[in-house]
């Protein structure tokens, strides 16, 4: 990363020029632009008011042979399918464990699935193992930053050297599968590859595995969850997965194994229904959230929130969480759970565990990209809500937290997300919206996403800037002008890969 500049005076000091910004972005144009583009705006634009903050992102790797290397892998990856392109199947990547002898059968794996709070609740099942001194392997999806984000030891991303030597290590072995398989293997299936041969080599007393899509077919599934985790169902990619939570539940459903025990956060009625009635099929133990745990007490707390939560095995109390919103209380209950599964609390062994490590463990659990402040005055939230169910638990979390005198949106989504449901759930939070793109071939227009807020705002209420940097600064300007008595604040959300480009526009390093 580039070194860091003087303070600014205010918003219209917010980076470079625009001709600039694109200068930076075409001497990147040997790689994929959508990372140039990202790493153009780390070194054109700065954070304001506040001192840096402790960041468990990678950056760039400062060596430039490793990062050439990374960024060769980076590219190698990307010529592959892309993880909305799916043959649902699992062939190619059970193929891929095959040859690799299986390192999935390695470790006992913690497999988590849902539409909305996956990414969190594996976060805080890994803090939790952590503290109770097991060495873990974490997977997640997508990433906020970096690609190497998704494959964690121990609490942290690998590291870009071991990145590297992983893919290398099974490139020999993706390249005979490739051959024999009527379609190469995809961007996601040559990460999971990545990511269970790394927790073999570690070796890993256990994976926290989170699904990319689905269940059934997605690439993650070739594991034996001896713990099923299934976050809160609601409509999401129902293009690929199903138009009901009920149908959707069904394919979700396929990460409950023979024997598993299924730790069950609230759902819709059908959709609970498709997941119980899987449950017996396959003779598995079920705990739900509401009856055999939950959330017993909240308090809002400075930075975050004070929990009392029932596990199954019993009541832990004085649990400070440092993470907003009543989603985040219940994706904290279900972690808990689940890790009281896997150590066999609430079937074979009636205790609880130790109170003191618990609280120490979830003290520590971060989630970058939801719910997180990365600036003050005015203040500015990121999360990567990207669906109406998802909006509004975050729209609920931030009126809570934060009750903001005003609050200015920064939206930039997905095509085929259902866009007026989000601006729907932020409609009564907003006082305007700038609506933007990010770097993603995939984004929506801004005029695309302009003409549905409209809808939803009415046309004084909505400014057009189709570059997210115009858009970051446009909000600031709009929440400082408008708020001279302060509380004002930015939102940004959308998409986690809006939220990822405007942490690093945002934040130093």
């Amino acid at each position: 990363m580039s070194e860091q500049q003087p303070e600014s005076n205010g918003p219209d000091d917010l980076g470079e020029s625009p001709d600039a910004f694109d200068r930076i972005v075409a001497e990147e144009s040997d790689r994929d632009p959508d990372l140039a583009v990202i790493e153009a705006g780390s070194r054109t634009l700065r954070a304001h008011g506040g001192a840096p903050q402790t960041d468990q992102v990678p950056a760039r790797p400062a060596d430039p042979e490793v990062d050439k290397a990374l960024r060769e892998v980076e590219e190698e990856l990307a010529s592959r399918w892309g993880e909305t392109k799916l043959e649902p199947s699992v062939s190619r990547i059970a193929a891929l464990m095959d040859v690799l002898g299986e390192p999935q059968r390695a470790y006992p794996s913690i497999h988590i699935t849902g539409t909305n709070g996956k990414t969190s609740t594996a976060r805080m099942i890994e803090a939790l193992l952590n503290a109770f001194e097991l060495r873990t392997g974490r997977y997640t999806s997508p990433h906020v930053q970096s690609v190497t984000e998704r494959i964690s030891l121990d609490g942290a991303p690998i590291s870009a050297e071991r990145f590297v030597e992983t893919y290398h290590d099974v490139k020999p072995y993706v390249e005979m599968v490739d051959a024999a398989e009527e379609y190469r293997l995809s961007f996601f299936e040559v990460l999971t590859g990545m990511a269970y041969a790394a927790f073999a080599d570690a070796p890993v007393d256990v994976a926290v595995v989170e699904v990319g899509m689905g269940g059934s077919w997605d690439a993650t599934n070739v594991i034996d969850g001896t713990v099923a985790v299934i976050t809160p169902i609601s409509l999401d990619h129902t293009d690929r997965l199903g138009s009901t939570p009920g149908e959707i539940a069904q394919e979700k459903g396929g990460v409950i194994k023979q024997d598993a025990t299924v730790i069950l956060a609230q759902q819709p009625v059908d959709a609970a229904q498709v997941l119980l009635k899987k449950a017996v099929e396959v003779d598995a133990t079920v705990a739900r959230e509401g009856m055999e745990f939950g959330v017993v007490s909240r308090e809002v707390a400075v930075g975050g929130q004070m929990l009392t939560l029932r596990g199954v095995g019993g009541e832990y109390d004085g649990i400070f969480l440092p993470m907003y919103g009543a989603h985040m209380a219940r994706n904290a209950a279900v972690a808990l759970a689940a890790v009281e599964a896997f150590f066999g609390i609430g079937g074979q062994q009636a205790r609880v565990l130790d109170a003191d490590t618990v609280r120490r463990a979830f003290a520590s659990a971060t989630s970058p990209g939801r719910m997180e402040v990365v600036r003050r005055s005015p203040t500015v939230v990121l999360d990567a809500a990207h669906n109406p169910a998802g909006a509004q638990v975050t729209a609920e979390a931030v009126t809570e937290a934060f009750g903001f005198s005003r609050l200015i949106g920064v939206v930039a989504a997905s095509d085929g997300k259902d866009v007026k449901g989000v601006f729907e759930a932020f409609e009564p939070i907003l006082a305007e919206v700038v609506v933007t793109e990010n770097t993603s071939h995939r984004a929506m227009s801004a005029d695309e996403l302009a003409a549905i807020a409209v809808e939803v705002f009415g046309p004084d209420r909505v400014q057009v800037e189709p570059r997210l940097d115009d858009a970051l600064e446009a909000a600031i300007t709009l929440a400082e002008e408008e708020a001279e008595y302060g509380g004002a604040g930015v939102l940004v959300t959308g998409s986690v890969i809006t939220v990822g480009e405007a942490r690093l526009l945002l934040k130093r390093g």
